[in-house]
């Protein structure tokens, strides 16, 4: 949905929508977000604020997620507020690089009067993302010997404890020490 900034220019504007699952695509088979897990409810204010906008927005669903330990699909819910501010890239500096000062970090910026607010959607839901996407908090992962999943079978794998670099030490014996 590509929005023309210019309609924002003398009132707010408010955008509601919904996403059907259908429209999330991977870029790779390894993606840690596998799709949407049905309809996403959309919500965003846009308003200008001086010479930036400032996008005030909801995001509410079900993602599809792939578990960090065991690599199985699961889902989760996705209930996540931001607020993004978006500047336009001066156009008459006649340079090819613009130097950012620090208050410019918060701010993303824009070289058109449009924004997609279907990208701004997308990287919404890759920031409301936990560091570590796991099933359940216990999960046993993926046995590093086999690959096989810990959480549906187990196996008779021999795993050594430790790094492999120090497993040699373990045969070490110490002086007085009888065998």
């Amino acid at each position: 949905m590509i929005i023309d900034l210019k309609t924002v220019l003398l009132a707010p504007r408010r955008f509601e929508f919904s996403i059907e699952p259908g429209w999330w695509q991977g870029d790779r088979e390894n993606d840690q977000i596998i799709g949407l897990g049905g309809p996403l409810k959309v919500e965003i204010n846009i308003a200008k604020a001086g010479s930036k906008y400032v996008l005030d927005g909801r995001l509410s669903g079900r993602l599809l997620i792939r578990c960090d330990r065991c690599l199985e699909h699961y889902e989760s819910d996705l209930e996540s507020d931001f607020r993004l501010f978006l500047a336009l890239i001066p156009s008459d500096t006649g340079q090819s690089e613009l130097e950012l000062l620090e208050d410019d970090m918060a701010v993303d910026f824009t070289s058109g009067n449009e924004i997609d607010l279907e990208e701004v959607v997308r990287s919404q839901i890759f920031l409301s993302l936990p560091l570590k996407c796991l099933c359940r908090e216990d999960c046993l992962g993926l046995c590093p010997v086999c690959g096989s999943n810990l959480n549906i079978e187990t196996c008779e794998c021999q795993r050594e404890m430790g790094h492999p670099a120090f497993l040699k030490m373990k045969n070490l014996k110490f002086k007085g020490e009888s065998e």
